[in-house]
């Protein structure tokens, strides 16, 4: 199947069946939205999920977060990944945003990633979701999933180059929406190990299935490097 036909085939599924996706994270405006990414980073959303409620109380806004200590800040974070690191992250992340930025989230990705704890998945979350861009933010899950479905070429190998070539073939306006139906694909059906294949809905045009479930291959798993974003 050529590679054309296999975009067709993804974007006719989920526009049909999931118009509408979802982050999981929760955040109620832009600057709520720019922590709890930066909290997620190696960790789940439903543990962030645990984490924010208080931590906003307390920081309601970037300028609360931008006159308080990464030791304050730690005692609230203390239970995700990298707790020390992404405590310096936040507290940098809002003094900048604040001097910068009048405390508002600038919506390029370049002046996002001037920001602590921001890289370019960062900023490409916070532009597709805030401000509706069309930029993809290639995390594990995306990396595997498109590598598994045949989206992305084998000489795609990092998350910008699997990057490039998902929004080459995905029309602008469907690329926020593609972001999460990758993710959300990659979380609860082509998980890491043991794929769901029996349940997959995308199995019939997938090339991890033709190759290593219903080939002569069957069981092998799929070598495909996910690189930590």
């Amino acid at each position: 199947m050529l590679k054309k036909e296999r975009f067709r085939r993804f974007l006719d599924y989920f526009t049909l069946n999931f118009p509408e996706p979802k982050t999981e994270l929760a955040y109620g405006n832009p600057y709520e939205l720019l922590v709890a990414v930066i909290l997620s980073a190696q960790c789940t959303d439903k543990r962030v999920n645990l984490v924010t409620p208080p931590l906003f109380e307390r920081f309601p806004t970037p300028e609360s977060l931008a006159a308080s200590t990464v030791e304050e800040v730690f005692l609230y974070i203390r239970s995700v990944s990298y707790p020390n690191n992404k405590a310096k992250h936040l507290v940098g992340m809002a003094r900048l945003l604040v001097a910068e930025f009048g405390g508002d989230v600038p919506a390029s990705v370049e002046e996002l990633q001037r920001l602590p704890g921001v890289g370019r998945k960062t900023a490409h979350v916070i532009t597709s979701l805030i401000f509706n861009q069309p930029t993809m933010a290639v995390d594990t899950h995306v990396f595997r999933v498109s590598k598994r479905l045949g989206l992305a070429s084998p000489r795609a190998t990092t998350p910008l180059a699997v990057e490039k070539e998902l929004t080459a073939h995905i029309p602008g306006e469907h690329v926020p929406k593609a972001h999460h139906w990758l993710i959300l694909h990659g979380r609860y059906v082509c998980v890491a190990r043991s794929p769901k294949c029996e349940i997959c809905a995308l199995r019939d045009f997938c090339q991890y299935y033709e190759k290593f479930v219903a080939g002569t291959k069957k069981g092998t798993a799929l070598p495909v490097e996910e690189p930590v974003p």
